[in-house]
């Protein structure tokens, strides 16, 4: 349960490219990036939220 919040090495690996290219944008670049990585995150959660829901009822 300790290692829930951690990443696999799969994960830190990909992190680790996301910063080179996101240290690569300018700020209008950055900044949309962002927004759209917000959004995708709020729908993947809807979509957990959804299926937890609905595996419950």
């Amino acid at each position: 349960m300790n290692n829930i919040n951690k990443l696999t090495l799969e994960q830190e690996f990909k992190l680790t490219i996301y910063k080179k290219k996101i240290y690569q944008l300018n700020d209008k670049s950055a900044k949309k990036y962002l927004k759209e990585t917000l959004k995708q995150m709020m729908i993947k959660d809807n979509i957990i939220k959804y299926y937890i829901k609905n595996s419950i009822a």
